[in-house]
């Protein structure tokens, strides 16, 4: 890993997606990694099952009073970007307009040993589309089927004349399995000295 804060690595870190080399890759927080990196986090089989599978994430970001916001939200991945839809006069989208730095978790389980997560942050990218994107559907098909979906749909599109797709590429992530010992470099330090 090729991951440092100020001249320290950081212990468990996770990946920002960079230009290839770290020399002059993008940095966020001081940290500097890979694009490589970030792509071999996203295809850990845990985290591929949250991104397809999960039907909630947090999105967290900046509102437009300075404050910072984590909402619930339903999202889908596709392949290269987590994808929120919402109303055009949603106070997310302005605020994501001034400030479209964000961070997402999406994470499942009850217990420790169940618990698994996969933290992200990059840049949104908000576009004004007509009627309902194809990705706010497919967001909700991963928990409403036949008719319910259809339903669904129908009233989507009575209600949306435009939306707006918000589109977040990972340029960092780290995924956990805390019940398969894939922890945060800290823990990791702190059961290795107990």
């Amino acid at each position: 890993m090729q991951a440092f804060v100020g001249d320290g690595k950081i212990s468990g870190g996770g990946f920002r997606r960079g230009e290839g080399a770290c020399q002059g890759c993008p940095v966020d927080g001081g940290a500097r990694v890979r694009d490589d990196e970030v792509a071999a986090e996203l295809a850990q089989p845990g985290a591929r099952e949250l991104l397809e599978r999960a039907p909630m994430s947090r999105l967290a970001y900046n509102g437009s009073d300075g404050f910072p916001r984590v909402i619930p939200i339903g999202f889908f991945f596709d392949g290269d970007a987590v994808v929120v839809c919402t109303a055009v006069t949603s106070p997310k989208v302005r605020a994501l307009a001034e400030r479209p730095e964000v961070a997402l978790t999406i994470d499942v389980g009850d217990t420790p040993a169940d618990a698994r997560s996969l933290l992200l942050r990059g840049t949104a990218t908000l576009e004004t589309v007509d009627g309902i994107p194809p990705e706010y559907l497919a967001a909700s098909a991963k928990v409403l089927a036949g008719h319910e979906l259809a339903e669904f749909e129908r009233t989507v599109r009575g209600m949306y004349d435009r939306m707006v797709r918000i589109s977040v590429v990972p340029a960092w992530a780290r995924y956990f399995d805390f019940g398969a010992g894939r922890l945060p470099g800290f823990l990791r330090d702190l059961a290795a000295r107990s």
